[in-house]
């Protein structure tokens, strides 16, 4: 049976660096462009060793035939005794320009050889035979006796008619053979290049990878929980965008860590708090000796009401979670925001006059947007709540309607404890309490505004906030006026 840890020793040795891998491609590059140089530069000098030895051996056959065709002609063969004339000539230009020459007249009799082995019989090579329709060519070939041989055939011409043929073959091995050490040189200067190469390539290899061993180490560390790490690369290139958008990423990290465990301490704080309430309730109810019916109900009624904040928290936790992972689906309706704020004074005016606090809505236009009627609804509540909470009694709270450079703006204004500076920046985070002594008597579960500031954010709006110890706080919820049109 395969252990994990077996398979993981296993991918570990499968493991290739990224320096090899840089190293072995561009080796790769190299050997394949090396080789197609080679083989190009090969063919192009034996193709001109080639071309030339043709054109001498054209002008060689070419000269052999003017200065024999004299004797290839009827009258010629019938008056003079040619043979030992041309054998002389054959034979001779045939040392100088070191080839093999047959002279043939028009019935493909040999009447000159240099090597004198067909000398009256009948020669039909194809090289002849082109010759004598009247075409000048060569072919190159490989025997297994002479080696590389090229065969260049010429028309003996007489005026217009053709009288026979000359053939020159030439040896090609000198060429072959200079053209291999050429090739072996080449192979020698590629090899050596190749290790040259090699070596630069994988220093560079070094160089370009130490970014990436640089990531790996912080990596590693920040695995095993250190979120404190950064990568510094001092280099001006894709890696040093790497590292700022990496060291961003993991300062990000840190804060989500950081506020989650901040979270959970509050959660768990929050939920205590109610729990510990409820449990010593109930037990001062158990150990009740006299069964005093008033005693119970108001035990009882305080549990209710820790219930009703545990039902609040663990709602508002819900809530807060599927915003967290997107779920919240908006249910974009047109809707007079007018008519909304109506609806929500006259919701929580009984709630405002229990303090003798003045809620008044003021509206100066009529503003129709597409939005989630319930949500929005949810955050104004909110904030209306917190106003109403925070502020004394006989005081205000005051709720007006107004549009601004393509925003629906909601301001909400009290005249309530107010906010200090340091804790202005905080107020929408979660279970963030300015004064925690007094909030926990107004029951709330500090989630409200970090609620409501997430509402707003999805229908793509902002809330700003202005506030001033003991003279009030203000809020300002602001709403494209084209938030869910398609």
């Amino acid at each position: 049976m395969v252990t994990i840890l077996d398979q993981i020793l296993k991918k570990q040795n499968r493991f290739i660096s990224i320096r090899w891998k840089l190293v072995s491609t561009y080796l790769l590059l190299v050997i394949i462009a090396l080789i197609i140089i080679n083989l190009f530069i090969s063919q192009t000098i034996l193709n001109i060793y080639l071309d030339q030895e043709k054109l001498d051996s054209l002008t060689s056959a070419n000269t052999i035939s003017n200065r024999i065709k004299y004797y290839l002609t009827p009258i010629s063969s019938e008056m003079i005794e040619i043979d030992g004339y041309l054998k002389g000539i054959v034979e001779s230009y045939s040392k100088e320009i070191e080839s093999r020459i047959i002279i043939v007249n028009n019935n493909n009799i040999v009447k000159g050889d240099s090597n004198g082995r067909f000398i009256g019989e009948v020669f039909k090579h194809d090289e002849i035979q082109k010759a004598l329709k009247g075409d000048v060519n060569s072919s190159i070939y490989k025997l297994k006796q002479f080696g590389n041989v090229m065969y260049v055939a010429v028309p003996i011409k007489m005026g217009d008619d053709i009288i026979g043929a000359t053939l020159v073959s030439t040896s090609l091995n000198d060429i072959y053979t200079m053209v291999d050490e050429i090739n072996k040189k080449l192979v020698v200067i590629s090899l050596t290049s190749i290790l040259i190469i090699a070596f630069l390539s994988f220093v560079f290899a070094g160089f370009l990878a130490k970014p990436i061993d640089k990531f790996i180490s912080t990596i590693k560390k920040i695995s095993h929980g250190n979120l404190e790490e950064k990568v510094t690369i001092e280099t001006n290139d894709e890696f040093k965008k790497m590292a700022d958008i990496f060291n961003t990423m993991v300062t990000k990290l840190n804060q989500v860590d950081t506020q989650r465990k901040d979270f959970v301490a509050n959660v768990s704080h929050e939920l205590r708090t109610p729990l510990s309430s409820i449990k010593l309730l109930s037990e001062s109810l158990v150990h009740q000796e006299e069964g005093n019916i008033e005693i119970y109900k108001e035990f009882l009624k305080d549990i209710n009401d820790e219930v009703d904040r545990l039902n609040n928290i663990i709602s508002d936790l819900l809530t807060l979670v599927d915003m967290d992972k997107k779920k919240l689906h908006l249910d974009y309706k047109t809707t007079y925001i007018n008519y909304l704020l109506e609806r929500i004074v006259h919701q929580i005016k009984p709630l405002a006059e229990e303090k003798s606090i003045d809620l008044n809505l003021k509206t100066n236009e009529q503003i129709q947007i597409n939005i989630d009627s319930d949500k929005i609804k949810q955050a104004i509540i909110n904030i209306i709540h917190n106003g109403i909470k925070y502020t004394k009694e006989g005081g205000y709270v005051n709720v007006s309607l107004y549009s601004k450079d393509n925003f629906a703006i909601i301001e909400i204004e009290d005249n309530g404890i107010g906010i200090d500076k340091d804790s202005l920046a905080h107020i929408f985070d979660r279970f963030y309490r300015v004064d925690k002594a007094r909030s926990r008597n107004t029951g709330g579960t500090g989630l409200g505004l970090s609620i409501t500031h997430q509402i707003v954010s999805l229908h793509q709006g902002t809330i700003e906030v202005e506030s001033e110890p003991e003279k009030g706080t203000t809020f300002y919820i602001k709403l494209p006026t084209d938030v869910g049109v398609v």
